[in-house]
């Protein structure tokens, strides 16, 4: 996915019109417009759809061997996300729509056996599977109500190509991340991926019980390290590399006749400094990770309340980190988040204050429940001597969000109690100097979005 999204970063570099020129000439053309009728009226900026197809066929025996690329192409997308590019030119959002979505597939005829089919309800990813890349536009058109400017396919060759033409990508974890299916192990720090890891990283879905969810927020922080990578690593201002780099993408890429040199161009004359904090990412919110059809199995399902609102926003051209950006300083950055294990939301707290400053209660709790967490919002008062340090105490049960918890508070003492429940108590000390911000690793399927330069790493 970072493959054809780069494509607009690498372009933004103000790079000539020699550099760029002939470098769409390796790109597979398709037709992914024709003959639509009926689509949503467009709204301001540009949309790509971008898809990510199981491309296993171009892989080698080495290749799939090492990075647990076993078995038959299934020819559907393991991947859908759609990117919009701000009219000003000076912001994308990134939505990622889960594969299994629940979704209603427009009357079509199917392109392996050129029957003809009604409308009828499939998983997301069927659609590429059924029609190609004409029934995906449609169905995504018709599930978002946003009109898609320009198509762009990638495969698992040109990711990793990709990945390695940049030097490879710096990834952060908290936690160790392990799948027996893929054959990613990674521990607790900072890694450098080349193109066969990433491959690894991104396709990882078995590493907890977020699933896709979890493997969606991976692509995202991959995209914003891919991003970094590119506008700091020197790509960008180096006209040699830049091309090395752009012709190794676009090899294998497939995208619809209208997107070439000229968008390039234009793409690269608006968005002269892009970088990661240019970037925003969110999922699509779920309504029910079940959600049973008949015929098919467990789908997801949107909450379409929520998703109204996310695509309305896209429409309509608006920031979807807004609420991220409101605290964005004078020197344009966003505030940097430490990572956690688990997501505040999850962690209940109850507050004490420990010292003598009156209403000390009231304004910790406060401060953890901005930054996210549950409190009681019934702050108490410690009864005995004034605590010269603030202490957090957790049942052992709970210890990860007992050390997520002591991670907005610095200087906190961790003190484990058995039986104390799941409730952490936070005893306000004198060293107290404020709540951190803090966000989690994998949070759940609500609608929250980040910018590039809160999830790459520090």
């Amino acid at each position: 996915m970072a493959t054809a999204l780069s494509v607009t970063v690498l372009a933004a570099g103000g790079i000539g019109h020699a550099v760029v020129t002939g470098l769409d000439t390796g790109i597979t053309r398709v037709d992914p417009f024709k003959d639509m009728k009926n689509r949503p009226q467009a709204g301001h900026g540009m949309n790509v759809l971008v898809v990510g197809t199981d491309g296993r066929d171009r892989i080698t025996a080495e290749e799939k061997k090492k990075y647990r690329l076993g078995g038959a192409p299934c020819h559907c997308t393991d991947t859908v996300m759609l990117v919009h590019i701000s009219e000003d030119r000076e912001r994308a959002s990134v939505v990622s729509l889960p594969r299994d979505s629940y979704a209603e597939m427009p009357e079509h005829t199917d392109v392996n056996s050129g029957r003809k089919h009604r409308a009828h309800p499939v998983k997301l990813n069927a659609a590429y599977a059924e029609g190609g890349p004409g029934l995906t536009v449609r169905t995504v058109e018709s599930m978002t109500g946003v009109k898609i400017d320009h198509y762009l396919e990638v495969d698992f060759t040109s990711f990793m190509r990709t990945v390695d033409a940049v030097g490879g990508v710096q990834i952060c974890t908290t936690r160790p991340l392990k799948d027996s299916y893929t054959g990613l192990d990674l521990s607790p720090g900072t890694h450098e991926l080349d193109g066969g890891q990433a491959l690894q990283y991104v396709r990882s879905r078995h590493i907890d019980g977020a699933a896709d969810l979890g493997r969606m927020q991976r692509q995202q922080r991959f995209l914003a390290a891919l991003i970094e990578r590119m506008t700091t690593g020197g790509v960008l201002l180096n006209p040699v590399r830049f091309r090395e780099v752009a012709t190794t993408m676009l090899s294998s890429v497939r995208a619809d006749e209208e997107f070439g040199t000229d968008q390039l161009l234009a793409l690269a004359k608006a968005m002269h400094g892009f970088t990661p904090a240019s970037s925003e990412f969110v999922s699509v919110p779920i309504g029910d990770m079940s959600f049973p059809v008949k015929g098919i199995g467990s789908t997801v399902k949107w909450d379409a309340a929520k998703a109204q609102k996310l695509f309305q926003a896209v429409r309509d051209d608006r920031p979807l980190a807004a609420a991220a950006r409101a605290g964005t300083p004078a020197s344009g950055k966003a505030p940097k988040a430490a990572v956690v294990d688990v997501p505040p939301r999850t962690i209940r707290v109850q507050v004490y204050n420990g010292t003598r400053t009156d209403g000390l209660g009231r304004k910790v709790d406060d401060a953890l429940r901005a930054t996210g967490f549950d409190t009681t919002r019934t702050p108490q008062t410690e009864a005995g001597r004034e605590r010269g340090r603030t202490v957090v105490e957790y049942d052992p049960r709970w210890d990860r969000s007992a050390k997520s918890l002591a991670a907005a508070l610095p200087g906190a003492e961790l003190r484990a109690v058995a039986g104390r429940g799941p409730t952490m108590r936070v005893t306000v000390g004198g060293n107290y100097k404020g709540v951190a911000a803090v966000r989690a690793e994998t949070g759940g399927a609500s609608f929250e979005a980040v910018t590039g330069d809160q999830v790459v790493c520090p």
